[in-house]
Formats: C-alpha cells, sequence, structure tokens
C-alpha cells in the first residue's frame, strides 16, 4: 500500500488539507447562521450558493487549467478560496455569503479538478482502481474530521475561519512543492442527458434526487443539529457520525447490487433512507440516540449515488463510461444547487423537523419511480458489465480513475449495444 501512496501522497495531502478547510467552514456558516439570527430560507440559500459555484465550476476548471497550467491554477484558485473564507468573517451578511459561497464552489471545484487529474495522469492504468479507492477514504476522513474542528473555537469570533483559510492556504503547499511533471489535459465529451435518461432512467432520476437531497444534508444538518439544541461539540460529532455512517455500508451493499438488479437494491436502500428519516425525526429530541439516527440514515443515503453510477455504467458501451458517469455526475450536482434552498424553504415554515421529512421525502419518490419502471420492464441479466465503486460526488476528471476491468474486457468486436432502451 505505501509504495502505492508514496508517488501520488503529496496530491492525497493537499486534498485533505482543502476538505479539512472547506468541511469546517461549511458547518461554521451554519452556526454562525443561527447565531445571527438568519432564517432556514435564508440559510438554504447561501448553502445552495456553494453548490451552485460547484456546478458552473466544472465548466471553467478545463478551460483554466488549459491556459496557465496545473501550479499556477493552483495557486490562482487557492488564493481565491482563502480570501473568500476570510471575507466571510469580514461581511457577515447573508447576501455577501451567497455570492461569497458561489465563488468558494467555484475554486474549490477548480483546485480539485487539478488533483484528481494529477493524480490520474501519474497512477497507472492497472493501480487506478486502487488509488480510487483510497482517495475516497482520504475524501471521507478528511470531511468527518473537520466537523471537529469546530470544537477549537467559538463560531462568533474570527478564529475558525482563519482556521479554514490556513487550511486552504496551506493546501498550495504539497501541490506546488511536488516535482511530478504536470498532466495533459484532456476533455471529456458529454452524452446528452435525453441520451442516458433512455438508456438509464433509473440512474438519471436517482442521481438527480439523491443530489437534492444529499445538497440538503451537506447544507443544512449543521443547521438542524443547531436548532434542535446541540451545542458546537455535539454539531460536529452529528455531522461526523452523519459522514462515518456514509461509508459503512458502500461496499456491502455495492457488492450486493452487483449480482443483483440493482434498481431493487436501489429500491430497497430508498425504502430504508427514508425510514430512517422519519427515525432521525422521531429522535430529534432524544439527546444521543439522534447521533445514532443519523448515522444509519447516513450509511443509506451515501450508497444511492454510487448505485446509480453502477446502474449506468451497466448499460453503456465501455467507450461511453466516462462521459455518461460525468453526465450523471453534473445531473447529481444540479440537484445539490437545488437541495438546500428547497429544504431551507421547507424549514422556514414547518421549523427543524422539515429537513428529516424533506429526506424521507424525497428517498420516497425515488423508491416510486424505481419501483413503477421495475414493474415496466423486465429484469436485465444479473451478469453484470461493471462493478460497484464506493465514491462521494467528486468532479468529472475522477471519474478517468474508475476501475477499467470492463474496458479491458472489449476487444471491439462486440455488436452488442449496451445502451439498452428497454432497461430501466
Amino acid at each position: 500500500m505505501l509504495p502505492l501512496i508514496l508517488p501520488v501522497g503529496a496530491l492525497l495531502f493537499g486534498v485533505a488539507l482543502l476538505l479539512l478547510g472547506s468541511g469546517l467552514l461549511n458547518t461554521l456558516l451554519a452556526i454562525r447562521g443561527g447565531l445571527e439570527g438568519y432564517s432556514d430560507s435564508g440559510m438554504g440559500f447561501i448553502m445552495s450558493g456553494y453548490f451552485v459555484g460547484f456546478f458552473i465550476g466544472t465548466f471553467v476548471a478545463l478551460p483554466l487549467i488549459q491556459r496557465i497550467g496545473h501550479i499556477r491554477t493552483f495557486a490562482f484558485c487557492a488564493s481565491i478560496g482563502c480570501g473568500s473564507v476570510l471575507l466571510h468573517a469580514l461581511f457577515v451578511d447573508p447576501i455577501a455569503w451567497i455570492f461569497l459561497r458561489i465563488i468558494t464552489g467555484i475554486s474549490l471545484v477548480v483546485l480539485y479538478t487539478v488533483i484528481e487529474s494529477w493524480l490520474n495522469e501519474q497512477t497507472p492504468a492497472a493501480q487506478r482502481g486502487r488509488v480510487f479507492a483510497i482517495y475516497m477514504v482520504v475524501n471521507l476522513v478528511a470531511l468527518a474530521l473537520a466537523q471537529q474542528l469546530i470544537r477549537l473555537g467559538s463560531a462568533e469570533t474570527f478564529t475558525l475561519f482563519a482556521l479554514s483559510a490556513i487550511l486552504v492556504s496551506f493546501s498550495l503547499l504539497p501541490v506546488t512543492w511536488t516535482r511530478m511533471s504536470q498532466p495533459h489535459v484532456t476533455v471529456v465529451h458529454k452524452v446528452p442527458f435525453k441520451a442516458l435518461y433512455k438508456a438509464a432512467p433509473v440512474a438519471m432520476a436517482g442521481s438527480l434526487l439523491s443530489g437534492i437531497a444529499m445538497g440538503a444534508f451537506w447544507g443544512l444538518s449543521a443547521v438542524y443539529a443547531h436548532q434542535i439544541g446541540l451545542d458546537s461539540a455535539g454539531i460536529a460529532t452529528f455531522m461526523s457520525c452523519g459522514i462515518i455512517g456514509g461509508a459503512l455500508l458502500q461496499y456491502p451493499v455495492g457488492r450486493y447490487s452487483d449480482t443483483h438488479d440493482r434498481r431493487k437494491v436501489l429500491a430497497g436502500v430508498c425504502g430504508a433512507a427514508a425510514l430512517a428519516a422519519l427515525l432521525l425525526a422521531a429522535l430529534s429530541m432524544s439527546g444521543q440516540w439522534v447521533l445514532l439516527a443519523i448515522g444509519i440514515y447516513g450509511s443509506l443515503a451515501f450508497v444511492i449515488y454510487p448505485i446509480t453510477v453502477a446502474h449506468l455504467t451497466d448499460h453503456l458501451d465501455p467507450t461511453h463510461i466516462i462521459s455518461g458517469s460525468s453526465g450523471l455526475l453534473l445531473m447529481h450536482g444540479l440537484g445539490a444547487a437545488i437541495g438546500p434552498a428547497l429544504a431551507g424553504q421547507f424549514m422556514g415554515i414547518l421549523g427543524p423537523q422539515a429537513l428529516p421529512l424533506f429526506f424521507a421525502v424525497m428517498q420516497t419518490v425515488l423508491l416510486i419511480f424505481t419501483v413503477t419502471k421495475l414493474r415496466l420492464t423486465e429484469d436485465p441479466p444479473e451478469d453484470h458489465t461493471t462493478h460497484f465503486v464506493p465514491m462521494v460526488r467528486t468532479t468529472p476528471t475522477v471519474l478517468e480513475m474508475l476501475p477499467e476491468e470492463e474496458q479491458e474486457e472489449w476487444d471491439g468486436t462486440d455488436t452488442q449495444s449496451h445502451a439498452r432502451d428497454d432497461a430501466a
């Protein structure tokens, strides 16, 4: 394992610092916004700003890298990101925060794209699957640890904003220090959404609806935890439990889906996630039990998006897998931009319990859609063309590191299309 990590250790360390800084800021803003008396709907729009920026940044990243190179792009956007973090503390105003969240989202997605394209270039094809898995572990561990940094200061002071900015700034050090050659930038051509929906409608619906639910989770869970009476340390633990829970079931559920109709697995996960969300609502005032509830919900909700990716790739020609998965990722990002704003409106009307109820509604809608498609089409074969890969939502660039087992098995002579029109 060590020989695998060492060549890309600087990049992994850089992304870990980025995630520590951005993860801290996300929860910090939720707590500070509550202390400032911002409305739930206002916080929803603020948190949506980040995902709007993230979505925009996916179109900005590659042209910028092609123009000035990887290291200069990283330095340019890290400077913007660091300054944006500090400006949150200087301009404590909801309108200013929406704008700053958009800027932060754009800068961070460009930074992630630089690191991920570099990882892809530096990793031999035979090792990309393992490096991809390590990268996902770094993502989840850094996000979970970032929540605990809330304990180091008060959200009412400048300290935590400064710490977040320092972490983003320090991510420059390992990336600019490396002597690795800069990679060649490749542009992934997108498959039209209409074609993706025709190939696998359940995957498209699952990506959008899970994006809406996960955007609300990342944007408003800390707001919810604050409103049900948890202090800063409790909010940090609450968020960490949800993230750690999100890592627990990805591999076993995903591997189970490799030998079964993924739509049935997805329907089961959605039903269980909806029940877990209702459990979260019921236990919100039950002390430590709420931590168990969010852990259960996270363990189910986090697995939905990677199942949809695996389901889509089962129905695509291997030459279209990267571009198709990239389109699915953009659909998920669009949902994530909508989620916090929409959930924030419901929280403004119904109070904090609206958030877990919102989760339950999104999972139930996806369940109904999936079951409807199951009843209309025949079961696909159980020998899937791809294997499940645990993941969290990232940038289109990292999809190039997806394991290529299925691509190696193709010699280009098979004329059977994997984009089956009758597929779910």
